[in-house]
């Protein structure tokens, strides 16, 4: 570990801030359950290899298998989280999840007209826990004020489905580029459409504008429940578009880090399954090997006592 030194940040060489992480400036709600909100922003962000501006919009009352409620903060206070931050550190990429309320829609969109060359990941969860009334005022404040700001929208098929394509006329499912079309028509030139059910065990995930497929992953389903797989995946693309990376490369790589995240996933409660965002930092049980004695000793200095009020 190296010492700081007294240099000032003036004195900072390129070098110093090429071996910088890119920033990703978060906006997400808390989620106790560490399942999604900011908790998976962090951790996938982190994990990826940039560096988290976590902004809190509001907070769950949830568990690992399903939302009880939502608070959410006071757009000014959202705004000024953010404001101050940028003010700092430059953020190369804005991600936005949960916002709670149209008010803070209109802020954040404020933020990011204000901040117009960085690109912005607009993450849309499934909001069928909420009341329906505050999910109407949501999304027509999201159309109106963020889309037109986003420069990917990310969203499970019928998620955005539903949102984006309502009076859908065929009978066939509409395809990604049908819901580029639509997101297009709001000002959003990509848009990552995941989930979109084949005819064997297996899910499609695109990448696409109205005019083309610019990259698509197919995965196995799982048998799993999970919860946080969305917020992982668009905190991963962030991060790489962040780090430098072409829209499509980033698209392709975010999508294989979340099917091993998901392979990985575990049950930390009695709900849905999580998936595990550190799974490359996990020991491999095929590589343990007994220790020597020395080694067994060195790690016992390290061993912690059980706390008194451990169950």
């Amino acid at each position: 570990m190296t010492h700081p030194t007294n240099a000032s940040p003036a004195e900072a060489t390129d070098d110093d801030e090429d071996d910088s992480p890119a920033c990703v400036l978060v906006f997400n709600a808390s989620d106790p359950s560490g399942a999604g909100g900011l908790a998976a922003d962090i951790t996938a962000i982190a994990s990826v290899g940039a560096h988290a501006l976590p902004v809190v919009t509001g907070a769950y009352a949830r568990d690992t298998a399903e939302i009880r409620d939502h608070w959410p903060f006071d757009e000014e206070a959202i705004a000024e989280q953010a404001r101050s931050i940028l003010e700092d550190a430059p953020a190369q990429v804005f991600k936005v999840g949960f916002l709670g309320s149209p008010e803070a829609i209109s802020a954040v969109a404020a933020i990011c007209a204000d901040y117009a060359d960085v690109p912005v990941i607009a993450y849309m969860p499934q909001l069928s826990w909420w009341d329906e009334s505050q999910i109407d005022l949501y999304l027509d404040a999201y159309r109106e004020l963020l889309l037109p700001q986003a420069t990917v929208l990310v969203g499970n098929h019928s998620t955005l489905w539903r949102w984006l394509l309502p009076d859908w006329p065929s009978d066939r499912s509409p395809t990604a580029r049908d819901i580029a079309k639509a997101a297009s028509d709001m000002g959003v030139p990509y848009t990552l459409v995941t989930g979109i059910p084949l005819s064997d065990q297996f899910l499609d995930n695109v990448l696409a504008t109205p005019q083309s497929v610019l990259g698509s992953e197919r995965f196995e389903r799982f048998e799993a429940q999970f919860t946080g797989a969305g917020d992982t995946l668009s905190a991963a693309l962030a991060a790489l578009v962040a780090s430098g990376a072409d829209l499509a490369a980033a698209a392709t790589e975010a999508l294989g880090y979340l099917d091993r995240c998901l392979d990985a996933g575990f049950r930390p409660g009695m709900g849905h399954v999580v998936p595990d965002r550190l799974f490359w930092a996990q020991p491999d049980p095929s590589d343990d090997e007994e220790a020597t004695p020395d080694e067994a000793q060195a790690l016992k200095v390290l061993d912690m006592p059980a706390h008194d009020t451990k169950h």
